[in-house]
């Protein structure tokens, strides 16, 4: 695609109240997407995602924890931290580690909450606020889109 045809959508996309625009033109795409801090830009293959693997039976100590992650976003009170991108949701650094945070924690601002990998990146997701994580609203692995919920403060 020409640089030029996107410098144009750029244009066109600042001037409208459109929030966000997505150009497919054969093998080639390009997505423009406004939010609240200006306009962001991304040009190149669009990333598919495989679907999430099948939950696996977790023990029945883990019960509390699935029903918080579990929680449909619909009732989410409290301070909602979102996702900045779109990718997959990790709340730890690595398989087998212990989670970046749990229910019932107390976090302060700059405190790595979770890790979304876009493109091969990992992006450290920080708390923009201090107070208790109320609900995690995504299990390991999920894949998240832009300014999807990710967890709850109170």
């Amino acid at each position: 695609m020409d640089i030029r045809k996107i410098k144009k959508l750029i244009e066109l996309l600042e001037e409208s109240n459109i929030g966000e625009l997505e150009i497919k033109e054969g093998e080639e795409s390009v997505r423009i997407a406004r939010n609240s801090g200006g306009t962001q830009y991304f040009a190149g293959p669009m990333p598919t995602y495989a679907p999430a693997p099948a939950p696996v039976a977790a023990p029945a100590v883990a019960a509390p924890v699935a029903a918080a992650v579990a929680a449909p976003a619909a009732s989410v009170s409290g301070h909602v931290v979102k996702s900045p991108m779109v990718g997959t949701y990790y709340g730890s650094p690595s398989p087998g580690s212990p989670a970046f945070v749990q229910v019932g924690q107390s976090v302060k601002v700059g405190d790595v909450i979770c890790i979304i990998e876009a493109m091969k990146m990992m992006n450290q997701i920080e708390a923009d606020k201090a107070g208790v994580i109320e609900a995690i609203l995504l299990e390991d692995g999920s894949p998240v889109e832009f300014d999807q919920p990710l967890v709850t403060i109170v």
